[in-house]
């Protein structure tokens, strides 16, 4: 039996799946642990359940997917309103490198990717939705470019891309601690405090970031949320010109900077960031919940093998990327070893992973407050941007 889901019934039924991963993740240690977003526990358990009834021949479900457009450029819209180039300076010479190590990374993820999926005489498109597509990217950024993967021929892409996600998450909580162990017991290393300047630039964040909620700001972050989007549309249209392929909230994203960007040098408009960032939220556990309800899971038998093998040889990447580069780049001293097990959180599954590495950590060597100010900024604010680009770059190679 064929039931058809118009896109109020559609998003209603994201919104139960939403509640009911936030409650198996509260009952269940292991992926509060791990910080598995409750959007991708309901989604997956309703992916399982969708599977099982169309394997018995019970039931198959036909979703109008249309809102789940509208949430994945909202969300990305709100991250293009974070993309301030004046708190980018003023993070200093660390945030950039960070920043130029993390785009590195990102660049190896896909050719690694991209290489094995040649190797195993799949799809290349397969190989980006292993490559930074759900590692550096995690699951918005999956749910986002996979099917225009799928699009382009790459059967089984988002299914590929939101499994790697979701393992990304788990092995990038899972290697960090250990590597940032084996870093510091190797060198001697032990917590200092940092330099004025840097504690400076934390207490900045902290102040900028830490603003009481408005309840009318919600309104106008609504309102600047809505213009980007329709500035957007026009920006996606000429970039569509160009002859390249290109996420729809690309124009909506680049819009937002813009607007960000001339809120920072003039007095002619606020952006109110912190009410943005709660709507950017909501946008993203909706669109998430839509994308893994919508997974095809009998699609991935006949890749199990090559996706394990391309996952495995992830995690090598990023343990050796953070034991060998991370570490020596950011300076071979405390604070680089507590970043280098950030970036593992980081570079395989999401920011708040990264922080989660860096608190057990600190916990137990000790304080290091510029680690704790860097990849935050690069991880929620700059990494998106440029792994969009780096995709984009490689999907229209293919």
């Amino acid at each position: 039996m064929l039931l058809e889901l118009d896109m109020i019934q559609a998003i209603a039924l994201a919104v139960v799946v939403l509640l009911v991963g936030q409650m198996v993740r509260k009952k269940v240690d292991f992926l509060e642990k791990f910080c598995i977003p409750a959007p991708v526990i309901g989604g997956l358990i309703f992916a399982i359940l969708a599977l099982i009834l169309k394997v018995t021949g019970v039931l198959e479900l036909n979703m109008d997917a249309t809102l789940k457009g509208v949430l994945m450029t909202a969300f990305f819209t709100t991250v293009g309103f974070t993309a301030s180039f004046k708190l980018l300076k003023k993070g200093g010479a660390q945030v950039f490198m960070f920043l130029g190590i993390a785009t590195i990374l990102v660049i190896l993820q896909n050719v690694v990717g991209f290489s094995l999926a040649k190797v195993f005489g799949l799809n290349e498109l397969l190989g980006l939705a292993t490559g930074s597509t759900p590692m550096t990217g995690g699951h918005g950024t999956s749910g986002a470019f996979a099917p225009l993967f799928e699009k382009a021929g790459a059967t089984g892409a988002t299914t590929v891309a939101m499994a790697s996600a979701t393992f990304g998450l788990i092995c990038g909580s899972m290697i960090g601690g250990p590597i940032a162990k084996k870093l510091i017991d190797k060198h001697n290393l032990t917590a200092k405090d940092s330099s004025k300047a840097n504690t400076g630039n934390v207490e900045e964040l902290e102040v900028e970031t830490s603003n009481e909620l408005i309840p009318t700001n919600f309104s106008a972050a609504a309102m600047q949320i809505i213009i980007a989007m329709g500035i957007g549309t026009l920006l996606s249209s000429l970039l569509q010109k160009t002859g390249m392929t290109f996420p729809a909230y690309i124009g909506a994203m680049f819009a937002a900077a813009i607007m960000r960007n001339i809120s920072d040098v003039s007095d002619s408009f606020t952006i109110v960031n912190k009410e943005i960032d709660i709507l950017g939220n909501i946008s993203l556990s909706l669109f998430l919940a839509m994308a893994l309800m919508g997974l095809k899971l009998w699609q991935l038998a006949d890749l199990a093998v090559p996706m394990i093998v391309m996952l495995f040889a992830q995690t090598a990447l990023m343990a050796c990327f953070a034991y060998f580069v991370t570490f020596n780049l950011m300076g071979r001293d405390y604070t680089a070893a507590v970043l280098a097990g950030g970036h593992c959180g980081f570079g395989m599954g999401a920011t708040p992973n990264a922080i989660a590495n860096m608190e057990a950590i600190a916990g137990k060597y000790g304080p290091a407050p510029t680690a704790f100010f860097v990849i935050p900024l690069v991880g929620s604010l700059f990494i998106d941007f440029f792994n969009a680009g780096i995709i984009t770059f490689f999907m229209n190679l293919v």
